[in-house]
């Protein structure tokens, strides 16, 4: 019998990371599943990976914390690879830039990028000695395209676009491949407070999207039918940004 490959999950104890934890367990992976203060949400992701037949492994760390990312993967670096890291953790605080805080760009960039670095960074040492992975950073819509009141949010995304497709020439020899999926407007907490009465008009398919059906996308670029594609924005937004 073939050893579960492992999937790592950055902020997936609620919305996407969610949907792509339990959809990449029901694909066949043993999830470790990172989080930073939803205990209650994590355990929920927990038992519905394990009712899929698979193993759950919580780690609890912030991703912009340097440190914590090590002490929490180093130990298990030390005796396992996952095959896949989906980098997902990352939140926005949004307000027009000529109001905005200092914390606010920093609070935003030290999620998204630094967090994208400090995990990435870890897991990214081990998968070039095995000479094989799937690296996948949850960007966004606003990283493709302005949006007003976003713009620390959409320096940090599109900054991540920057990333994969640097890192996807760096690595492809030896055969790791690092793509980003670009969600739109996705039925999670960040769109629960917007006036959907002025977006679905802007949005062809006139919805928005599920956590489901971006969890899709992943897992399609974790799978063998996506064995030739490496630096790519795979967009998940119903055709609002065609670009």
């Amino acid at each position: 019998m073939n050893e579960a490959k492992i999937a790592m999950v950055t902020g997936a104890s609620k919305g996407i990371g969610k949907a792509v934890a339990l959809r990449l367990a029901r694909d066949g992976f043993d999830i470790w599943l990172n989080y930073r203060s939803d205990t209650k949400g994590a355990e929920e992701a927990r038992l519905g990976i394990e009712d899929c037949g698979r193993s759950c492994t919580l780690l609890r760390f912030d991703v912009a914390d340097a440190k914590s990312c090590a002490e929490a993967l180093t130990p298990l670096l030390k005796e396992q690879t996952p095959f896949a890291l989906i980098n997902n953790a990352g939140f926005a605080r949004d307000g027009i830039m000529a109001m905005m805080p200092e914390k606010d760009w920093q609070d935003v960039l030290a999620v998204n990028l630094n967090g994208f670095f400090n995990v990435t960074g870890l897991l990214l040492r081990s998968m070039l000695r095995k000479r094989q992975g799937r690296i996948i950073t949850l960007a966004s819509t606003s990283g493709q395209t302005g949006v007003g009141g976003q713009v620390n949010y959409s320096a940090a995304k599109s900054g991540l676009i920057g990333a994969t497709r640097s890192l996807a020439v760096e690595v492809a020899k030896r055969n790791i491949l690092v793509n980003a999926v670009a969600p739109g407007f996705i039925e999670t907490e960040m769109v629960s407070g917007l006036p959907r009465e002025r977006i679905l008009p802007m949005v062809p398919m006139e919805r928005f999207g599920q956590p489901e059906e971006v969890a899709g996308a992943v897992s399609f670029l974790c799978s063998a039918d996506a064995s030739y594609i490496t630096g790519q924005t795979l967009a998940v937004n119903g055709g609002i940004f065609t670009g």
